[in-house]
């Protein structure tokens, strides 16, 4: 269905991606191999190092070939799975950009290729929204663990979903040994089984630990209980960090007084006049509206937002279109930014308070220098 690696794509896919990078990362190469071999696969990889792509372009190459051939269809062929509503939302629109280009490409190369649809079924989708999606089913659904389990309950749902031939579970390290996991692992053996076949499934982090933990939720077990093969691509979980712990001159105490918030407000401040954007994470969302207010009171009106999980969408999306684009100085998040959304090119995060487990803290500092041999850079507030 795929090619290994750059290079040995069709040549719509090719001529785009030649045009865009100067080469594969060492996770694309990897990714790109064990996937055109058929295999299942867990690619691990430092934040910006292509992962996504990695995942979705070998794909997109299959539909490619497919469409030219006249052979693709209707149907879903590819489900990617997102652990949050915001990041499936950031990766359809993302996607948009490559399809683009390679539609151009084929124009060209004088390719006539089908337009490869894509759609976002999450919680925060509209009864329209989802009714086009049963009327005019995409080759590419993004989806989040919860709307997957709906549409394997629904009979329009399951009709769409039985020509899925690749799974992509993205940010898997989300899903691990909580009840969400669990829940997916099943959803995925349901597809299985409606499809009459094995889905190929792909997993993506930057941060999980163990990583045989990830493979075994995400290609599960065969009839005789044994775990399934998955192939491991590592290309460097362990990317050097900038960090720094700031402690308040306040004696630490169980509640933090006023004094020492001023203190943090300072050294805030401070940082945020060094760098031109920064994530600031916090433990609750009544924290992240306190900090954005107070911050907002000392740098300027409107260059400081919260973003939680609490906000309306529309709200939520602002707030990152802004941030992506430059207008804010800093937003103020709780785990709703934390994976893999595109957050432009922010320089700094700062993490307030304890996140209570190390790779949650890898993954939010990750968001800094989110590129391709960026050291991400951050700040530790006690």
């Amino acid at each position: 269905m795929v090619a290994p690696m750059t290079g040995q794509f069709c040549a719509p896919v090719q001529r785009w991606f030649d045009g865009r990078f100067a080469g594969p990362t060492e996770a694309q190469r990897g990714g790109w191999a064990a996937i055109a071999a058929g295999q299942d696969a867990l690619i691990m990889a430092p934040t910006g190092s292509g992962k996504t792509l990695a995942a979705f372009l070998a794909g997109i190459d299959g539909l490619v070939r497919r469409g030219a051939a006249g052979t693709l269809g209707d149907g879903v062929k590819i489900v990617y799975v997102s652990p949050l509503k915001a990041l499936g939302a950031d990766v359809e629109r993302n996607l948009q950009a490559p399809l683009r280009g390679i539609a151009a490409a084929a124009t060209e190369l004088g390719v006539a290729t089908p337009t490869i649809r894509t759609a976002l079924r999450t919680g925060d989708s509209t009864a329209t929204e989802r009714a086009r999606i049963l009327r005019q089913p995409p080759h590419l659904l993004i989806t989040t663990p919860e709307s997957l389990y709906l549409l394997l309950t629904s009979t329009r749902g399951r009709a769409i979903l039985a020509g899925c031939e690749q799974v992509i579970v993205d940010e898997i390290h989300a899903l691990l040994g909580n009840r969400r996991g669990a829940h997916l692992a099943l959803s995925l053996e349901r597809l299985d089984a409606l499809c009459g076949r094995r889905s190929q499934r792909i997993g993506l982090s930057a941060t999980v630990d163990p990583p045989e933990e990830a493979a075994r939720l995400l290609v599960g077990q065969d009839e005789q209980g044994r775990p399934r093969a998955c192939a491991q691509v590592d290309a460097g979980r362990r990317a050097s960090l900038d960090l720094k712990l700031e402690i308040p001159t306040e004696t630490l105490s169980a509640v933090a007084s006023r004094t020492a918030w001023d203190d943090v407000y300072v050294r805030i401040a401070a940082l945020l006049a060094e760098h031109r954007s920064a994530l600031i994470f916090v433990p609750s969302r009544r924290l992240s509206e306190r900090v954005a207010h107070d911050l907002e009171q000392r740098l300027g009106e409107g260059l400081v937002a919260a973003h939680h999980g609490a906000l309306a969408k529309r709200t939520r999306q602002l707030v990152e279109a802004r941030l992506q684009s430059g207008a804010l100085k800093a937003v103020v998040a709780t785990a709703s930014l934390e994976l893999g959304i595109d957050v432009g090119e922010v320089e700094l995060v700062i993490q307030i308070g304890s996140t209570r487990n190390i790779s949650v803290l890898r993954q939010r500092i990750g968001r800094a220098c989110h590129s391709v041999g960026g050291t991400p850079k951050g700040r530790i507030f006690a």
